[in-house]
C-alpha cells in the first residue's frame, strides 16, 4: 500500500455550501472555522434564505453563533421573513444564545415581517427566563404589531398569568418613570 495521498476531485460549489451550512447547523467548529478562514462570507443566507448567524443560534449551537459573530456575522441579519436569531432563540427558549446576541447589541425589539418582536414569540410560546432577558435588555412590552398584539396581550390571550403579570408590572413601572 501506497503512503501518498489518494487524490479526490474538487468539490462543487453546491456541495461546498452545503458542507458550510451544515458546519453552522452542526456547530462543527473546525469546520466553520476552515471556511471562514477561507474567506467564507459569514452574512452570506442559504438557499431558503436564512443567515448563518440565525442557522446556528437557532439550532442551539452557542460556540458557533460566538465564532461567526466574531468573525463579522450581522447580530441582527434578518432571514426571508424578517426574523433575526433573536427572534429565533426567544421561540425556542435558548436562554444563553439570547443573552450572547443581546451582548453583541441584538436590538430587542426587531420586528420581523410580521411586525412581531422577540419579546412577543416569547410570550406567546411561554418563554418566561428569555421574556425577563429581553425585558432587562429595554424590550418594550407595549409595542404592538400590525394587529395590535403587544407581548403583554399576546401572554394574557395564551393563558400565561405569570408572564402577563411579569410584562404588566414592567409595563407599568416604565410608563410611570419614563426615561
Amino acid at each position: 500500500m501506497s503512503d501518498r495521498p489518494i487524490p479526490t476531485p474538487p468539490l462543487d460549489p453546491e456541495a461546498l455550501e452545503a458542507l458550510f451550512y451544515g458546519a453552522v447547523r452542526d456547530g462543527r467548529l473546525d469546520l466553520l472555522a476552515a471556511f471562514l478562514d477561507s474567506g467564507t462570507d459569514p452574512n452570506r443566507p442559504d438557499a431558503r434564505g436564512f443567515p448563518p448567524v440565525v442557522l446556528a443560534s437557532y439550532n442551539g449551537q452557542k460556540e458557533a453563533t460566538e465564532l461567526l459573530l466574531a468573525r463579522g456575522a450581522a447580530v441582527d441579519a434578518p432571514d426571508a421573513k424578517g426574523s433575526t436569531a433573536l427572534a429565533g432563540v426567544a421561540f425556542k427558549g435558548e436562554a444563553e444564545i439570547a443573552r450572547l446576541l443581546l451582548a453583541a447589541g441584538a436590538d430587542p425589539d426587531a420586528p420581523n415581517g410580521a411586525g412581531r418582536t422577540p419579546l412577543m414569540f416569547a410570550a406567546m410560546f411561554g418563554q418566561r427566563e428569555i421574556a425577563k432577558i429581553l425585558l432587562d435588555a429595554g424590550a418594550d412590552p407595549l409595542r404592538q404589531d400590525p394587529e395590535g398584539n403587544s407581548a403583554l396581550t399576546l401572554a394574557q390571550g395564551s393563558g400565561d398569568a405569570d408572564l402577563a403579570t411579569l410584562l404588566e408590572a414592567v409595563a407599568q413601572r416604565r410608563t410611570a418613570s419614563p426615561g
